[in-house]
């Protein structure tokens, strides 16, 4: 124990699906925060306004809500160190940016989109990187005040050390170093006005008095800015705690190329929050008599954050089926079963949308069960011959489908008449009549060439589950090879603007 308040955070971008990694980092700063009678906060860092959305916010909310992980303090419930939301914080930024630049640390940058580009070119070429070249950072600080003043368009970088060596601790990692030399003058504001992730998240961290950053390895590269800016600001950093990064099988960083990594296809798939829960608290961490069936506070009893393994954990879905019906057969009376599946998909506003698109199909009601087997399947069973687009072999084939997945990624909403529209303009685009664009889709997402109407099918389902069901039907054609992946995406980027 210790003698101050733990307070643990977690700050997920709305910026697409909330990811399984996000219940991880959530799951292990909220049974830390518990285990001391500390604090745990959600807070919202939406400071990429082009890509964070309402929709992405509130699925965040819901989903962390459903696996019962409850915030102390957050957007929707406020508290005293609020807002919790980064876009309702820029007058505190502007007030540190300002200050930094005023003692000399940061200073404003007036170059060009195209004179970055160039000089990242011009460094890549020459094998020296691609940061920046701190063309602006010895401008007289009355000049640059003067081109700010005028309205000359900038952003604002810190200023790196030159030289010597940024150390830090890492309460799983022990003592890290990391040579100054290797590090950019990294933008702290944009040129609209918001700051970028790491001012923003160094100010709230110290203001929300947070005590552990709980989070993945994967930002173990920029702690030396944030150490900086604390030293910078004169204040006391926290304690860095970063997990091992979840796995594929084939021990590759988890992606969605390989396995689900959305928490609403688990949820939609039929995955209990319990199960979920004890499942991602096996990632890296287990009880002392290696118990493998836990429940959320037998691990906030037993947790301590050292006890952390570093080898990097596999998110084996298999295993998590494994555990799940545990839960369904040891945990759940029967009446108790009805009730998770009536909550899952039994129930009457559900049914009432796949009623609507099947009623036309139907000539007894026994008809419903043939009709509707997809609506409630895990895995739909396809093979290689019918998914084939006519005229093309399986590897054509599968390059459509990853062209349409890409597509499908971008929907804001994925409505039937996005769906709709998206394939339309895909078979535009691809030169294939929409018929036969179609025709695999069908396969893929219901298993039948003949089935309920596709693009309302694809609505009930929703976009996980639909994306998923298109990647397996990829799997079962054979997975693109990297070299063919990376010619694919330079075509998608001559036609559809990138991935």
């Amino acid at each position: 124990m210790t003698d101050y308040e733990i307070r643990t955070r977690l700050a997920p971008s709305p910026t697409g699906d909330p990811h399984v990694g996000t219940a991880y980092q959530a799951l292990f700063g909220y049974v830390w925060a518990k285990k001391n009678s500390g604090s745990f906060i959600l807070r919202i860092e939406d400071t990429d306004r082009e890509r964070s959305t309402q929709e992405s916010e509130k699925a965040i909310i819901d989903s962390l809500k459903w696996l019962g992980l409850e915030w102390d303090e957050g957007p929707d419930i406020g508290g005293p160190y609020g807002p919790y939301r980064q876009s309702e914080r820029l007058e505190i930024y502007h007030e540190y940016i300002n200050r930094l630049v005023a003692e000399g640390h940061a200073y404003p940058c007036f170059c060009s989109r195209e004179h970055l580009a160039e000089v990242r070119k011009e460094k890549q070429k020459a094998g020296s990187g691609s940061g920046y070249d701190r063309k602006c950072r010895d401008i007289p600080p009355e000049d640059a005040a003067k081109r700010v003043e005028a309205g000359e368009e900038f952003t604002v970088r810190m200023k790196i050390p030159l030289e010597g060596k940024c150390v830090f601790e890492d309460l799983l990692r022990g003592r890290i170093e990391k040579d100054w030399a290797s590090i950019d003058d990294q933008v702290i504001m944009k040129a609209d006005g918001f700051p970028t992730y790491h001012l923003a998240v160094v100010v709230d961290d110290h203001l929300m008095k947070i005590s552990h950053i709980i989070r993945g390895e994967e930002w173990i590269n920029s702690v030396p800015k944030h150490v900086l800016l604390y030293e910078f600001f004169g204040w006391e950093p926290p304690v860095f705690c970063h997990l091992p990064l979840l796995r594929n099988k084939d021990k590759s960083k988890l992606s969605k190329r390989k396995n689900p990594v959305s928490i609403n296809w688990y949820r939609k798939a039929g995955i209990l929050p319990e199960a979920l829960l004890n499942f991602t608290g096996m990632m890296g961490w287990h009880l002392s008599d290696e118990r493998e069936k836990f429940s959320l506070q037998e691990m906030i009893d037993n947790f301590r954050l050292e006890d952390i393994s570093l080898g990097g954990p596999v998110f084996d879905l298999d295993k998590l089926l494994w555990l799940n019906g545990r839960y369904i057969r040891e945990d759940l009376s029967t009446d108790e079963l009805l009730d998770r599946l009536v909550e899952w998909g039994l129930n009457r506003e559900r049914f009432k949308k796949i009623l609507e698109i099947c009623k036309g199909r139907m000539s007894c009601l026994s008809d419903w069960g043939e009709l509707t087997g997809h609506f409630f399947s895990g895995r739909i069973s396809v093979t290689k011959d019918e998914l084939l687009l006519k005229d093309m072999d399986e590897f054509e084939t599968s390059e459509i489908l990853q062209i349409i997945l890409w597509e499908l990624g971008k929907l804001d909403s994925f409505s039937k008449e996005n769906i709709y529209s998206l394939f339309k303009g895909l078979s535009g685009t691809l030169d294939i009549k929409l018929k036969y664009l179609t025709q695999p889709l069908y396969i893929a997402i219901s298993g039948k060439a003949v089935s309920t109407p596709l693009f309302d099918t694809m609505e009930i389902l929703g976009s996980d589950i639909s994306r998923t069901r298109i990647r397996r039907a990829m799997e079962e054609l054979g997975d693109l090879s990297k070299k063919r992946l990376k010619l694919l995406e330079k075509k998608y980027s001559s036609l559809f603007g990138g991935s």
